[in-house]
């Protein structure tokens, strides 16, 4: 576009060509009709507004093209709306498609969701999935489920809901959107989550049972330095509606990242609310000063606990390392001190504001970190006592049925709520220009929203939503989430064939880590430590500060050939290579490794063999390879885990009921996924053309009433 035009004008010819426009002009009014000079006046701006373009630097596109570059700036300004209106389809709008919001939309306003004509999702597509219906169906209950939070050491526990209303701060959301997504609360029966903002004015008065969020900056409950302050919490978590406390250790779209409030947006709303000062920049930290390890965590969580009168108190975060999960496992047994329930934020949470960077990569999934989380505790026996959340794009009865077979008792969800309140999906929450005043301050903006009329809506789109979650168990022939199981969903992995949740991922068996760590879990359980956050095994090349080649590729004999004395490293390999010539890893006296490298020595190889060829034989014995390896490989055991078995003969912490076996840390599937299915007990499986069924073990996977 500009190319065509740079070959038809330049700036100059742009800039003269309106002032001969605007003198012809001129003469035309002063010797004619005076309505000439309307336009005259219109030129003269133009000029003006062409000479600024031409002499300001701050626009390399508008010193080129001045007045007609404006147009790249004008078409920008509307592609958001004409990406969304006109361009995007039914189904492949982001973060949320037009179909779902329009589902939001519809049941918010209590009118007929449905659609004609079949689906337009492309169900041949890899990694489609779908649940599996029942050829003999149940009926709904007329009440659904409800989900009980409160482990051994909770004396007062809260049933909730298996929809929720997620983390929003007041202050991200305006006054009347918090207020009237409480008062849907209230009317419906679910909870509403406070976000970190701090527990305000408008979270109460309007019969919602609320679960106050702490954050690192203590809002609400701290001291005049920013660290907590025992006596402000527990004066405020002893209020009737605070049904529970969630200590929020990260957030999906931004983990690991603190945040700064300048001061200049600190209305006094907003400083009476979180209980900080107005002249001064607030400050949230990546991390709680009240604890710096898994151990201190559980203690704090022990500490909340009793402030609280014996409340459920939990923990939310976005997974990052596995170590960590484990860590925060060994710091539970070690301390006899719990979370009531723990809820996962997937990284395609929503936030206000967040870098892009972390937005896209940082972080786990939902459906990666909620499983991951769900196989820890079952893993170490942990599982019967905590309840699991899952939130991260929760807006549909499917989404919530999907997480629960993924291992969530419950969920949360945030921008569906939004969107039941009236949110467009502009994404300007960081501007403050919220077009339809849900998250935004500016006052003439928020008296758009209606509380009356939105909380309504938000008491819709959550019963009819939760009621089609349960209809859609129903359909799959369960009358409770307890009966849901892992095979009863699948994922298409080729374009051959499908595969169920209970055979493309391995779920741990209760204990299963505290007795026998399998393979792929036995260094993190290993590594994982009650007094360490992190993964912080050494790597050893990193370190090492006089870097020098080594000899593993040289050939024996090499460096005496050169008048050198031969090294212990060529040494061992001219031994190595009298030895039918099969390579076994070199090591010092102390039985260290002198090798890094994966790979054989080149002395060590037969004629015809390369490094890089794949022999099975000798060679392949002797590095631990060969047809028999899985049957043989026995995985490198963690800690024993005595105390921790010592521990569970309290009774409380003894109830081993299993709720499910469920999920590894959803690895990626493997390109023969489609072609060489685990093992699963009673699964259908194939390997060429035969198809059979395997018996006779203890499953894994599914759920016990």
């Amino acid at each position: 576009m500009w190319g065509t035009i740079g070959r038809v004008n330049n700036r100059l010819l742009i800039v003269a060509a309106l002032s001969l426009g605007a003198a012809v002009l001129v003469l035309v009014a002063v010797i004619g009709n005076g309505a000439w000079w309307v336009l005259a006046a219109i030129m003269i701006a133009l000029l003006i507004l062409a000479i600024h373009d031409v002499t300001q630097k701050r626009h390399a596109i508008l010193r080129n093209y001045p007045v007609i570059g404006r147009m790249r700036y004008l078409l920008e300004s509307i592609r958001p709306e004409i990406q969304q209106y006109f361009i995007e389809r039914n189904f492949d709008g982001k973060p949320f498609d037009r179909d779902t919001r329009s589902l939001v939309y519809a049941r918010a306003k209590g009118l007929d969701a449905h659609k004609a004509f079949g689906t337009e999702r492309d169900t041949s597509e890899i990694g489609y999935e779908f649940l599996l219906h029942s050829s003999a169906p149940v009926n709904a209950p007329e009440e659904p489920p409800t989900v009980r939070i409160g482990g051994p050491d909770c004396t007062q526990p809260a049933d909730i809901s298996l929809m929720n209303i997620s983390s929003m701060s007041f202050g991200s959301l305006s006054a009347n959107a918090v207020v009237a997504m409480n008062k849907g609360a209230g009317m419906g029966g679910f909870i509403h989550e406070t976000g970190e903002g701090g527990l305000t004015k408008y979270h109460r008065g309007n019969g919602a049972d609320l679960f106050w969020e702490i954050g690192s900056g203590y809002f609400g409950c701290r001291n005049e330095d920013g660290t907590f302050s025992a006596e402000r919490f527990a004066a405020k978590a002893v209020l009737p509606e605070v049904k529970g406390i969630t200590v929020k250790l990260s957030q999906g779209a931004k983990p690991g990242l603190g945040g700064m409030l300048p001061k200049e947006k600190i209305s006094k709303e907003i400083a009476e609310a979180r209980e900080i000062p107005m002249d001064r920049d607030c400050l949230s930290p990546a991390s709680h000063s009240a604890f710096r390890t898994p151990r201190e965590m559980v203690r704090f969580i022990g500490r909340l606990r009793e402030l609280s009168g014996g409340k459920p108190i939990g923990i939310k975060f976005c997974v990052g390392s596995r170590v960590d999960v484990l860590a925060m496992c060994k710091a539970m047994w070690e301390e006899r001190i719990a979370p009531d329930f723990i809820i996962v934020d997937g990284s395609e949470g929503g936030t206000g504001a967040a870098p892009l960077e972390y937005s896209d990569r940082v972080g786990t999934p939902l459906t990666e970190g909620l499983m991951l989380v769900h196989n820890a505790l079952v893993g170490t026996g942990l599982r019967h006592m905590i309840k699991l959340g899952a939130a991260g794009k929760v807006a549909t009865g499917s989404d919530i049925v999907k997480r629960l077979i993924q291992g969530a008792d419950f969920t949360m969800s945030a921008r569906a709520m939004m969107m039941a309140t009236g949110c467009i999906q502009a994404q300007k929450c960081h501007t403050n220009e919220c077009p339809v005043g849900v998250a935004t301050q500016d006052p003439r903006l928020a008296r758009a929203v209606d509380v009356e009329d939105k909380s309504n809506r938000v008491f819709n789109y959550h019963r009819l939503t939760v009621r089609e979650a349960v209809q859609i168990m129903a359909s799959m022939g369960v009358s409770h989430p307890s009966q849901l199981n892992t095979r009863m969903m699948r994922r298409r992995v080729d374009h051959l064939s499908t595969r169920s949740y209970a055979s493309i991922y391995h779920w741990l068996r209760t204990d299963e880590l505290l007795n026998d760590p399998p393979a792929g879990w036995d260094l993190d359980w290993e590594e994982a430590d009650a007094d360490h956050f992190g993964e912080h095994a050494r790597i050893d090349y990193l370190t090492d500060r006089n870097p020098e080649w080594r000899s593993e590729l040289a050939a024996p004999g090499r460096d005496g050939e050169q008048g050198q004395a031969p090294s212990a490293l060529s040494r061992a390999g001219s031994s190595l290579a009298t030895k039918d010539r099969i390579a076994v890893e070199p090591r010092d006296a102390n039985g260290v490794s002198l090798s890094t490298s994966p790979m054989p020595s080149v002395a060590s190889l037969k004629e015809g063999e390369t490094l890089y060829g794949r022999t099975v034989g000798r060679l392949a014995q002797a590095v631990g390879l060969g047809k028999d390896d899985d049957a043989s490989a026995s995985p490198v055991p963690g800690p024993s885990g005595d105390s921790a078995a010592a521990a569970k003969t309290d009774a409380d912490w003894s109830d081993q009921s299993p709720r499910r076996g469920h999920a590894d840390d959803a690895s990626e599937l493997p390109p023969e996924a489609g072609a060489r299915p685990e093992r699963q007990d009673g699964e259908e499986v194939s390997d060429g053309d035969t198809t059979g069924r395997v018996e006779d073990e203890p499953r894994g996977e599914g759920r016990v009433v």
